[in-house]
């Protein structure tokens, strides 16, 4: 047999390889989800009471839902309503991974029928978990399908996902009539038509002179004869001779809600409800956007204070607002976590950086931890190529999390990141 030479440097080369190849395709574990109590028990048994004037509170998230039904226009101007036309601007990929074509563009921005914008200003409700999208489409829109955090699930034309009874004001229909433009409490987009109920003005007022109720419980689902709705926490119902009322393309149908399942909006902020509606979400998968019905960072804070009758806007920068905010980002590293660990209360702190946001719940061995819906931690190569370590789901974390995975970004880490809290126990100045 003949010895064959082949070069040291290609030796190493090709384990560097091999190496970090495979090393790419699957996630190591995080050490916090193991080392920090994934139980929200954990964290809630030792809280304080805290003084929150609730009634104040529930009043005006009440006063925020009902919000499009007593305007007689969209809150936003045309343009800023037709804000996605930007992506025709940009390089975007369709579900086949193949670039959007200008006539792709064009088609949808056509669709979209903007010239008939606040025409139509009919009140609606939905009558189905629905899905807000920017274009009149189902098709799915990602930068580079091939880098880090862009492709699946970050699918630009969604922008969010709202429950079923969600009070909604239809702007105008598409050119196709497949799709109206509408504005909820919290999110505008387009909708399909099937998923509205119309709505007069007596069954307005029959829906908004009861009591709310809100859904504290998940993992159940309520049949009506032509479809099935998972229901989620923070989703309302009133109530009418002892039955809820279930928005269908029908009208309205009168449901039996198992009593456990449902409470009557505010629930208590104490440490046994905190307990009882955190848990609900841990571990639950990740969901831009809502996508596949999932929550993402900020409709999980968002919905784990609905019940409490706590409001919060949509997405990450603007739950900044509405409550005070106190800007950490000229501190380092370790100010900010001592201003954390000082001033932050417990289940009633969001942390805030750009494009996610976290609830704090508390200390441990001297670590602030959070409870967040994550994707994942930024990770390095030798190369400098971007990467994720996917989490993927509700969890209890430091503020570093994946800290000491051996590709971790340190440089990017979520403590380096945080811009801010939000005391939602104090209001801004302006209110």
């Amino acid at each position: 047999m003949s010895n064959i030479y082949i070069p040291i440097k290609h030796i190493l080369l090709y384990s560097f390889i091999l190496f970090f190849t495979a090393c790419s395709y699957k996630s190591k574990d995080v050490l916090d989800l193991s080392k920090y109590s994934q139980n929200p028990s954990s964290y809630t048994k030792d809280l304080k009471n805290y003084n929150l004037d609730q009634d104040n509170l529930t009043e005006k998230f009440i006063s925020n839902y009902f919000s499009v039904w007593n305007t007689d226009k969209l809150s936003y101007t045309k343009e800023e309503a037709s804000w996605g036309n930007i992506y025709s601007k940009r390089e975007i990929y369709l579900e086949n991974h193949l670039l959007a074509s200008k006539d792709w563009f064009n088609k949808q921005i056509s669709n979209s029928n903007f010239e008939n914008f606040n025409q139509v200003l009919q009140k609606a409700i939905l009558t189905k978990n629905s899905d807000f999208r920017v274009f009149p489409t189902s098709s799915r829109m990602f930068y580079n399908p091939s880098k880090a955090g862009e492709g699946f699930p970050f699918d630009y034309n969604q922008n969010s996902r709202v429950k079923i009874n969600t009070p909604v004001l239809i702007s105008h229909y598409s050119k196709d009539k497949a799709w109206a433009f509408v504005e909820s409490h919290y999110v505008l987009g387009w909708v399909r038509l099937d998923n509205l109920l119309l709505i007069d003005e007596n069954l307005k007022d029959g829906f908004m002179s009861n009591e709310l109720y809100v859904i504290v419980k998940e993992g159940f689902e309520i049949f009506d004869k032509t479809s099935l709705e998972d229901m989620k926490v923070g989703t309302f119902f009133t109530k009418k001779d002892d039955k809820y009322l279930l928005a269908t393309n029908n009208g309205f149908k009168k449901v039996d809600i198992d009593d456990y399942k449902i409470k009557k909006l505010p629930i208590k902020f104490d440490s046994k409800n905190i307990e009882l509606i955190s848990k609900e979400f841990i571990g639950e998968p990740y969901g831009w956007g809502g996508i596949n019905n999932h929550r993402d960072c900020s409709s999980f804070t968002q919905d784990f204070f609905t019940p409490f009758g706590i409001y919060l806007k949509r997405n990450s920068k603007s739950q900044t607002e509405l409550h005070k905010y106190i800007d950490l980002s000229k501190l380092e590293d370790k100010e900010k976590k001592e201003f954390i660990r000082k001033n932050a209360k417990p289940f009633l702190t969001l942390i805030y950086l750009r494009g996610h946001i976290m609830l704090y719940v508390g200390n441990k061995n001297n670590e602030p931890l959070v409870m967040h819906n994550v994707w994942g931690v930024r990770t390095k190569s030798l190369f400098g190529e971007s990467g994720r370590n996917i989490i993927g789901k509700t969890v209890i974390t430091t503020l570093e999390p994946g800290i000491e995975l051996y590709n971790s970004d340190k440089s990017k880490t979520i403590l380096r990141k945080i811009q801010g809290i939000v005391l939602l126990n104090q209001q801004t100045i302006e209110e």
